[in-house]
């Protein structure tokens, strides 16, 4: 058992579908794979992937037309926004169970705030409770990109999220 890591998964130029939880690696590096169209004809939008300074991967969202950034994580299980990111939009979050356990940074009590108007991306979330937190200093910055929440396994899976590490795209539906 180990963990397969970012730093494989892009030297192999994988693409990851998180709906059928199955990763293909690029044997043939000289062959370009078009992803594009074809999640284009499947109803897919592409959303670009930022690589950051420090190897983190990062995407454009928006909430209530504030624009922010999203840490892609598919080891994280569920979709968390920053508690001080969603207070300043005025959206109120309800305590819930749950706590949130951070590599560095211990163990966070998580709330959960009904979002009407995210956006990752042109692709528009259809209205759903996330995970409100207090991020850690270390997830909240990655290069220069201020991050706004971790987009999870949850969403990732409820999208039918593709993740082109050769063209470095997030496709959702």
């Amino acid at each position: 058992d180990g963990v397969l890591g970012l730093d494989i998964l892009l030297r192999y130029k994988a693409v990851v579908n998180c709906k059928t939880k199955l990763v293909f690696f690029k044997v043939d590096q000289a062959q370009r794979i078009n992803l594009g169209s074809i999640a284009a004809s499947e109803k897919f939008t592409r959303i670009p992937i930022q690589r950051e300074e420090n190897g983190a991967l990062t995407v454009p969202c928006s909430i209530r037309g504030q624009p922010a950034r999203l840490l892609v994580d598919t080891g994280a299980f569920v979709t968390t926004l920053h508690e001080e990111f969603v207070q300043s939009l005025g959206i109120a979050s309800e305590p819930t169970r749950i706590s949130a356990q951070f590599t560095r940074g211990g163990s966070q009590r998580v709330s959960a705030a009904k979002i009407n108007d995210l956006n990752i991306g042109a692709y528009k979330v259809p209205s759903s409770k996330f995970g409100v937190v207090r991020l850690p200093n270390f997830a909240l910055r990655q290069g220069n990109s201020g991050i706004a929440g971790i987009l999870g396994m949850d969403t990732l899976y409820l999208h039918h999220a593709i993740i082109d590490l050769d063209g470095l795209n997030l496709f959702l539906k």
